[in-house]
């Protein structure tokens, strides 16, 4: 990849261009936020670090939108984090007309950019920026899975004592409480998790999923989780810059899948150089279609809360 730009100097973008940077997944890599110069310092702190690293990367920052010319790929990290007590959704009316600022600037400078979405509540804006965007859902789609899923993996490996390479996981649905960890997939060197742990013990993992992010955010008091965010998003900037084709949970606009249509939600999707090349729809049971169509109704009242803002504020 020639160029990548994050929008959004903040922890989370900081995280993730300090692992784009030194892992060389883009020739140029901007980092853009309002404040410009923190912008400037952050970008040439994560430069420093790479070039010790042995990284040829190049890292600039600041806050005009034309230094997202030309970019391939533009990551969205910017808005307000939560706040103790906050649901991401809480945070819509703010991080709302950030999301169609940057979009608009993206419209006008890097019209053919591929873009990540990962602000909050990012299910809403995911299907907000696509909408902005006339790019399809290949172009554009949104982080969730990929944190949600890691975070899984560590309760698994707590719970279990078994090491977290031996453990594969998958969540989908919107991002929050209504999340779908789906257990009858979860394995320990292809050994399905009900081997060896309790029903007790799958629940239990099954809400400290949900509420992960929350918990870090609850433990912390004064920001919210910023190195596994960082991580997971430098995972999907690798399956795209690479080309790998991987199956990663992706927060996508479902067309008939799952029956659903017009929402963003999370489900597996194979990332590469195009993007989401396809979305997977996976056989699920009628307890797990019914958990599926909870979260996919909570995100269709989470747009149209979205959309009744979008009006107030024409």
């Amino acid at each position: 990849m020639n160029k990548l730009s994050i929008v959004g100097a903040g922890i989370v973008g900081e995280a993730a261009a300090q692992i784009i940077a030194r892992e060389e997944y883009c020739r140029e890599l901007m980092l853009i936020d309002v404040q410009g110069d923190l912008a400037k310092g952050k970008a040439l702190d994560v430069w420093q670090a790479a070039v010790e690293s042995g990284s040829d990367t190049r890292v600039y920052g600041g806050s005009d939108a034309e230094l997202l010319q030309d970019s391939d790929l533009v990551v969205i990290t910017a808005g307000v984090p939560r706040k103790p007590g906050q649901s991401r959704q809480d945070v819509l009316s703010i991080n709302l007309p950030i999301l169609d600022g940057i979009m608009r600037d993206i419209n006008r400078h890097a019209p053919a950019a591929t873009v990540l979405v990962v602000s909050n509540p990012v299910d809403v804006l995911t299907y907000r920026a696509c909408s902005l965007s006339g790019l399809g859902r290949n172009r554009v789609f949104g982080q969730a899975g990929v944190l949600d899923t890691a975070r899984m993996k560590c309760f698994i490996a707590e719970e279990t004592g078994f090491s977290a390479r031996d453990i594969t996981a998958l969540v989908l649905g919107g991002h929050g409480d209504s999340m779908v960890p789906l257990m009858r997939y979860c394995a320990v060197g292809s050994v399905p998790l009900s081997h060896f742990l309790t029903d007790q013990q799958i629940e239990r993992i099954v809400q400290r999923t949900r509420q992960g992010g929350g918990e870090i955010l609850g433990l912390k008091k004064v920001g919210s989780a910023c190195d596994a965010p960082g991580v997971a998003i430098a995972e999907m900037v690798d399956a795209i810059a690479n080309g790998r084709n991987r199956i990663l949970p992706t927060v996508a606009i479902l067309e008939g899948e799952y029956g659903r249509t017009g929402v963003a939600m999370g489900v597996p999707c194979v990332m590469g150089e195009l993007g989401v090349a396809r979305v997977i729809e996976m056989s699920l049971d009628a307890q797990e279609q019914a958990m599926f169509d909870h979260s996919a109704d909570q995100v269709v009242r989470d747009i149209a809360e979205m959309n009744a803002l979008v009006s107030g504020a024409g």
